[in-house]
């Protein structure tokens, strides 16, 4: 069953930068004056894009899934610090810690990897 599960994890962690990666794109102009009022340069949302996306579909077939986790680790944590860092909401409190959540998820598919079941095993043997 490991193989199954490896398989379920990577889609379930990939699912929500997929799904957010799509939804900034059809929301572009709306997304970037967010993050400009947030603080963050709306001229970065490329590279969030490119990361959400393409980083959750890699995540998802198991390409480069090490090295992938690590940077959706570190987006998860820089991401929820300044966008949901309101602790006296206690829905930004929420999003937060789920933001650290995925982090942790993330740091534990860096260090066992894809799985039997991915691009990365195809291309070992």
């Amino acid at each position: 069953m490991k193989p199954a599960i490896d398989l379920l994890a990577r889609l379930l962690l990939s699912q929500i930068f997929i799904l957010a990666g799509i939804s900034k794109i059809t929301g572009f102009a709306g997304t970037q004056a967010y993050m400009d009022s947030m603080g963050v340069p709306g001229m970065l949302l490329p590279l969030v894009i490119l990361l959400e996306l393409g980083g959750g579909l890699a995540v998802l077939i198991g390409f480069q899934t090490r090295l992938v986790a690590v940077a959706l680790a570190g987006f998860s944590i820089v991401a929820g610090a300044i966008f949901h860092s309101n602790f006296a909401d206690q829905m930004q409190m929420i999003l937060f810690m789920k933001n650290l959540a995925m982090a942790g998820g993330f740091l534990l598919l860096a260090n066992a990897g894809a799985g039997a079941w991915s691009v990365d095993a195809k291309r070992s043997r």
